[in-house]
């Protein structure tokens, strides 16, 4: 059978629901920090499947794991006590400050579980009829409705009438508007520490602080999205410890298992009263083979010290294209982020510079348009910043 390109493209064109624009590639292999297509083409990947292998592709020592656990226990779904879960759940949990666990299978489910643990702790455990989560413009959460709802953007939503009731979205930002948005009703905030689809928009400390504190005030919920931010990303092993925050719940997911389907919610044992036996399921969570390859991910994380390293190569790398900008004024209005998460807003639209980049053999992402979204794997190089900084700067010098 033909692997070509073109061969490839009109297979999936009669086989799968049409749900993705891809991008115009088609991936054989990975390694470290590196994609071949099915011409035998390297590309430098700076996407790392949406902040995903964080500890690079194919790691050998993820394939041993996964190999010695498929042949002992695969599934027996969660009616049963289970080692591997439990030692996932020590490793998480001793890398913050909350107590507990819920292991799902991807993002989108654990917001909905953390949007399901708000409700009812403040319905059950507190007595108050409280059920709205207030969100932030320009979030995303998910793609199951009740994420959609709390992502709040209508291209998101569109089609897909009636939307679920329960949500109020506030301007990102805006501390005044969240206070005023605040009733009775109100049983949590839930926010990205940064936000990734948005285009690469950090909380300012003082707006992080802010949110928290009228949480407490307010005795609400507070709760961040690190689906995305967490696990070492940002420079932090989660990026809400940039700020010294101590939220009451916390979303992760993709780079939890380096691309195996992984999600957890993460509570305060507080909090953990608002689920029982009954309440909330999973019949996939945390399965054994993938609670054993998680546990590895973490483990490499800690022993490797990838948030130290994510920190001094994005800072590199962060400095280097905003010395671009300076030399060649009007090309990049603002270079922002933490660790290894980094948006490139440009000056104009991106889409042709993006194009560019991706022909000459570099995987990144355009998110707004004009922010080139950077998310590589954690153990990428400073050569190879560099060679993508070099690109970038040849590019931009033409326009």
């Amino acid at each position: 059978m033909s692997t070509s390109f073109d061969a490839l493209k009109h297979r999936e064109e009669k086989l799968l629901c049409r749900t993705y624009g891809r991008y115009p590639i088609a991936i054989k292999r990975g390694e470290g920090a590196r994609l071949y297509d099915f011409e035998g083409k390297e590309y430098i990947d700076l996407l790392a499947g949406i902040a995903v292998t964080n500890i690079g592709h194919c790691r050998p020592e993820l394939a041993d794991v996964m190999a010695e656990q498929a042949r002992k226990l695969v599934h027996v779904s969660n009616l049963f006590y289970q080692e591997e879960q439990l030692e996932l759940a020590e490793k998480i949990l001793a890398t913050c400050h909350f107590d507990k666990a819920f292991f799902c299978n991807s993002g989108a489910e654990a917001n909905e579980a953390a949007i399901k643990i708000c409700r009812r702790y403040a319905q059950r455990v507190k007595g108050r009829e409280a059920g709205d989560i207030i969100t932030f413009t320009g979030a995303f959460h998910g793609r199951t409705l009740a994420t959609v709802a709390a992502t709040g953007q209508a291209k998101f939503a569109d089609g897909f009438a009636p939307i679920p009731q329960g949500f109020t979205q506030v301007a990102w930002g805006d501390l005044t508007a969240l206070e005023e948005a605040i009733t009775d009703s109100t049983a949590g905030v839930l926010v990205e520490v940064i936000q990734g689809e948005g285009g690469i928009r950090p909380m300012t400390p003082e707006f992080a602080k802010g949110v928290e504190r009228l949480c407490r005030e307010k005795g609400i919920l507070f709760m961040v999205d690190e689906i995305q931010t967490g696990l070492c990303r940002t420079g932090k092993f989660w990026a809400h410890q940039l700020f010294d925050l101590k939220p009451d719940v916390m979303t992760c997911a993709k780079a939890l298992a380096n691309g195996l389907p992984m999600g957890a919610m993460l509570c305060t044992d507080e909090v953990a009263q608002g689920f029982e036996p009954g309440s909330h399921a999973t019949t996939f969570g945390a399965g054994a083979v993938l609670s054993a390859v998680a546990s590895k991910v973490i483990d490499i994380m800690v022993d490797d010290k990838l948030a130290e390293h994510a920190h001094e190569l994005g800072e590199y790398a962060m400095n280097t294209f905003r010395e671009i900008g300076v030399r060649h004024p009007g090309t990049i209005d603002e270079v922002r982020g933490y660790g290894l998460m980094i948006g490139i807003v440009l000056a104009e639209d991106g889409q042709d510079v993006w194009d560019a980049l991706i022909e000459r053999g570099f995987i990144l992402n355009l998110t707004q348009g004009r922010v080139l979204r950077l998310v590589p794997p954690l153990v990428i190089s400073k050569e190879d910043i560099d060679v993508f900084a070099g690109a970038l700067e040849e590019l931009l010098s033409r326009k």
